[in-house]
């Protein structure tokens, strides 16, 4: 019997978007829909990957090292988490991907975009999200959000100009990809973004059932 590839979701978003949020909703619709899913995060998803991730996000280092150990972690994650979930049919809801990394070492952080793209075709050069719905708001909603939270990690104690050059590569990102990449305005209430999220999920399983 032939196995359907499964789909591969991403939720993007500068710190404080509330993406977060939906996570657990999102792989409980798909559930209620007769999917098997996959929950998983980046930087993280594996045993290694989580370890990189609390170097990434407390200890202090250059900005080659942080890109390379961003790849590292999606390295691993990828061979030995999404890749095979995928092919066994298993859909897939990852906080973060690739996007995040073109956002938040390319853009926030300056390292631009040439590095991290031949990072990409080495690493992912035939994968890519189905679906990535980027939570977006306004500078100043984020930061109010992330000063009501718990304490908060090197990257989101970043200044406002860091993060205005994130948020600005996202919404480029969502330009240059608008077959694959949503904008979902989350200014709105978690009802309403629910909402929207739910027409979007039942046209990626429409189109799923249809294959």
């Amino acid at each position: 019997m032939t196995i359907t590839r499964g789909k591969f979701l991403t939720l993007e978003g500068v710190d404080g978007a509330g993406k977060s949020t939906h996570v657990q909703w999102l792989v409980d619709t798909l559930k209620q829909n007769g999917k098997e899913v996959l929950s998983t995060r980046e930087p993280g998803g594996t045993v290694i990957g989580e370890k990189l991730r609390d170097l990434l996000l407390h200890e202090s280092m250059h900005l080659e090292c942080e890109t390379l150990l961003m790849f590292a972690a999606r390295a691993e994650h990828l061979r030995t988490v999404i890749e095979p979930a995928l092919a066994q049919g298993i859909w897939v809801v990852c906080d973060r991907f690739t996007d995040a990394t073109f956002a938040y070492q390319g853009g926030g952080r300056g390292l631009g975009y040439e590095r991290i793209a031949v990072l990409e075709q080495w690493l992912h050069p035939d994968l890519q999200p189905d679906r990535t719905w980027l939570f977006d708001v306004p500078l100043a909603v984020a930061r109010e959000r992330l000063n009501r939270t718990r304490e908060q990690d090197r990257f989101e104690k970043m200044a406002d100009a860091f993060f205005q050059r994130t948020r600005d590569i996202y919404l480029s990102r969502a330009q240059q990809f608008p077959e694959r990449i949503l904008c979902v305005d989350a200014t709105q209430t978690i009802e309403q973004i629910r909402n929207s999220l739910s027409l979007d999920v039942a046209q990626l399983l429409a189109t799923a059932n249809i294959r």
